[in-house]
């Protein structure tokens, strides 16, 4: 994929905890039809007095700021690059509000691969074991994105990110978590959008079809089995490469 901004695979950028009705909130201001800098003024006004943990109380201009600048990021203005896939995400989340966790996940994930990437280093340890610690996947991180103090930071509220969306759950022990029970996603399309997401997460913008319908960045859902035709009939922006006789490739265009 030509012109593909590789920064965003580079940038932590998330720098507070982002919890999903927010994302809701923004992708519906964006459904209703207001522009970029009405939006912002309405999410100000919204997160005005609501916390990262979903309490109520005043929080910091500072924190509220940092919020704002992620879900206008995210939903209102994404690099040029991503704005056919948000502009298709948009259209599924109308026709299909209950699917709405998968949309955004799919959307932070392309916005912010640093979010992807830390959901595939929890999904591959929770593969290996019931519970998983911040410290074992702050580590994990650090091993791809360097020993930087923002990782443990950042990392912790992404953490904290996931468990508001539950995906994952809080155990006894601090700092500990377990899996919630998987999504199942049965709409081919919205499957197709989850794989595009990936794509766009990943530098190469290129992955065999199975490592990206097992990808462990996924782990809250269930993705159901389907072809590299399939998903190249149906999305314009994805290309069948390679077709072997157990390998399929995708790519974006």
């Amino acid at each position: 994929m030509d012109g593909l901004n590789r920064n965003r695979h580079q940038v932590i950028g998330i720098k507070q905890t982002i919890r999903l009705e927010w994302m809701q909130k923004t992708a519906y201001l964006l459904l209703a039809g207001l522009d970029a800098n009405t939006i912002r003024q309405e999410l100000h006004g919204f997160l005005a007095d609501r916390k990262g943990n979903g309490a109520e109380g005043k929080r910091s201009d500072q924190t509220r700021i940092f919020v704002v600048s992620n879900l206008m990021k995210i939903w209102i203005s994404p690099d040029p690059e991503l704005i056919p896939f948000r502009d298709a995400q948009l259209s599924f989340l109308r026709e299909n509000p209950s699917m709405a966790l998968a949309v955004h996940w799919g959307m932070i994930s392309a916005v912010y691969p640093f979010w992807f990437n830390l959901a595939r280093q929890t999904g591959r340890l929770l593969a290996l074991q019931d519970q998983v610690t911040q410290t074992q996947i702050i580590n994990r991180l650090k091993e791809q994105y360097g020993d930087r103090t923002t990782i443990g930071r950042e990392g912790q509220r992404v953490i904290r990110s996931f468990v508001a969306w539950g995906a994952l759950k809080d155990s006894k022990a601090k700092g500990c978590y377990e899996k919630a029970a998987p999504v199942c996603i049965a709409e081919p399309n919205l499957a197709i959008l989850m794989l595009e997401s990936a794509l766009l997460a990943t530098p190469e913008a290129k992955a065999a079809l199975g490592l990206l319908l097992n990808n462990p960045a996924f782990f809250p859902f269930q993705l159901p089995v389907m072809s590299g035709d399939l998903a190249s009939q149906r999305s314009p922006r994805i290309e069948l490469v390679r077709y072997g006789l157990d390998d399929e490739l995708l790519a974006l265009k």
